[in-house]
């Protein structure tokens, strides 16, 4: 039995641009159940290609032992893709149906090397997964998000990988297929690596890896463990800045008085020689002492500044490591009683049964959370309130100040900055505080001045979430499909913040129960059986 790990050794990477990502990353993946953090842009995804041997770092080596699997993050299949294709053995079943049909090729019998039974093995995983009920030639566009998942995870499985390395597999996922995903990774019997911000998903893993500008630090335990861990340390940081602030004022202090005794016993040394009426000599050479005691005393005094500021400055490099990211709350104009959306009677497209139809309104305040599995009509509603769709029947009546920010971030021109973006939103807010907000939500100056189509995806969203918040004027209703998708953990919870402090009206659409659970959400609407129910939070 191979006891799976992988092995990283002094690895660096080094972007087409030159700027380093990270360097020098010593550690070792065990078979623990492992979650990898890190902020948004400091190179998770490309960390775990390189374990999985799909890039190669530019310094250092990965050693794995045990054969890697990776599963990047699902996007949408091809318009012709396959169940199996999505399992990634379509061209060993194509393969196998040619040598079935009498092909003699030699590069048919070579594709499918010794997986004689690749189409029995498919449908045994399908089973695994709870997914008996599709075939290999099932089109992929079918499929919900949590069975796309559970289709890759199967042909992962086929490919009998000893470590398996996942990037974000709960995004899009409704609640069920989230737990039955989380439950299926805890029987994982293998080495598994997760890179995530779903913090249930995190909180079933054996230990935390934070990946940041200062490298890899591990934590030994789940994310409840990290997140207190990392309060304390925060905390400590902040306390340890103060006390290297506070001493370094004591020490200018104690610095100032030895430079004034030492003033003022020079001045004394020459008034009592020009009193006592010595030789000129003698003077210029109690001067010339006093003048070189005087300047090693400042020197000794700059060394001591030196020190203490560099302390100073690594205190506050520690702070800085766990600074906040910070999202300006729109102020949004309107009462708790003004409608900003009324529905009657409405007949939702693409729908069928009884969510087909819906009669609600919503207040000025008013905060709805949506739930219900894939395919129940969330992401259609929210589509229908924000005008990009008509209903079949019924009435919809919106505020004309609202603004949809769907799952995919179609919303910016990615061929343009956002800075030259975001100016032409807002003519209140100049440059440089424009510059500062967008700082402070984590986009730094080198970014916003990139078209935004180069972006990671958390910084897409980011800059999508910045478009809609400190647009002129602001939104009196926001309506979100899945926003915290793609995000890293502290925009994450900046994001709640966020949320929580906004004025206006809030329809949301996600999955993430935790995430829901931070809004302070006024309403649940809930996709049932019998139609759609609005209830108190």
């Amino acid at each position: 039995m191979i006891n799976p790990s992988i092995t990283l050794e002094g690895v660096s990477f080094i972007l087409p641009d030159g700027r380093t990502l990270f360097s020098d990353l010593n550690a070792q993946f065990d078979a623990r159940h492992t979650g990898l953090v890190g902020r948004n842009g400091v190179g998770k995804t490309l960390l775990a290609r390189i374990m999985a041997g799909s890039v190669s770092p530019t310094r250092g080596r990965c050693i794995c032992n045990g054969k890697p699997g990776w599963l990047a993050q699902q996007t949408t299949p091809a318009a012709d893709a396959s169940v199996a294709s999505l399992a990634g053995v379509q061209p060993l079943l194509d393969a196998l149906a040619r040598i079935e049909a009498g092909s003699c090729a030699s590069e048919d019998f070579d594709a499918l090397g010794e997986h004689w039974d690749v189409r029995q093995r498919l449908e045994a995983q399908l089973k695994n997964h709870g997914l008996g009920y599709l075939k290999a030639e099932t089109p992929a566009r079918t499929l919900s998000g949590g069975e796309a998942m559970r289709v890759a995870l199967a042909g992962i499985m086929l490919a009998e990988v000893d470590y398996l390395i996942l990037d974000e597999p709960t995004n899009h996922l409704d609640s069920p297929s989230r737990a039955t995903l989380i439950d299926w990774l805890r029987g994982w019997p293998g080495g598994l690596l997760v890179i995530s911000h779903d913090r249930q998903l995190l909180d079933s893993m054996d230990r935390i890896v934070e990946l940041s500008a200062t490298g890899l630090r591990s934590y030994g335990g789940n994310y409840s463990f990290y997140f207190h861990t990392q309060a304390q340390e925060q905390q400590a940081a902040w306390q340890r800045l103060e006390a290297r602030k506070l001493e370094r004022q004591r020490q200018e202090q104690a610095l100032r008085q030895q430079s004034e005794r030492q003033a003022r016993r020079k001045a004394r040394g020459e008034r009592h020689g020009r009193q006592a009426n010595q030789a000129k000599i003698l003077l210029d050479r109690q001067k010339e002492r006093s003048d070189d005691s005087a300047a090693r005393l400042c020197l000794r005094h700059d060394a001591i500044r030196e020190r203490l500021s560099r302390e100073v400055d690594a205190a506050a490099q520690q702070v800085a490591e766990y600074a906040a990211v910070n999202v300006h709350g729109p102020q949004v104009c309107g009462g708790a009683k003004r409608l900003v959306a009324a529905l009657e009677a409405v007949t939702l497209p693409f729908i069928r049964g009884p969510g087909r139809q819906i009669t609600m309104s919503i207040g000025g305040r008013q905060r709805i959370g949506i739930v219900g599995p894939n395919g129940c009509g969330k992401s259609t509603l929210l589509r229908l309130l924000a005008g990009q769709l008509e209903p079949l029947a019924g009435v919809c009546h919106t505020t004309p100040h609202k603004v949809y920010l769907d799952q995919w971030l179609r919303r910016l021109d990615t061929t343009r900055p956002l800075l030259e973006q975001l100016r032409a939103l807002n003519h209140t807010l100049t440059e440089s505080e424009l510059r500062m907000r967008l700082a402070q939500l984590g986009l730094e100056a080198q970014k916003i001045a990139l078209p935004v189509g180069v972006l990671s995806g958390g910084e897409q969203l980011k800059a999508t979430l910045a478009s809609v918040l400190y647009a002129e004027p602001p939104p009196q209703l926001l309506l979100l499909d899945e926003p915290n998708n793609h995000l890293d953990l502290p925009s994450l919870q900046a994001l709640e913040t966020m949320l929580c402090r906004y004025q206006g009206a809030i329809v949301v659409v996600s999955h993430d129960a935790c995430f829901l659970d931070h809004l302070q959400l006024t309403d649940r609407l809930l996709a049932t059986a019998q139609g759609w129910r609005l209830e108190p939070w």
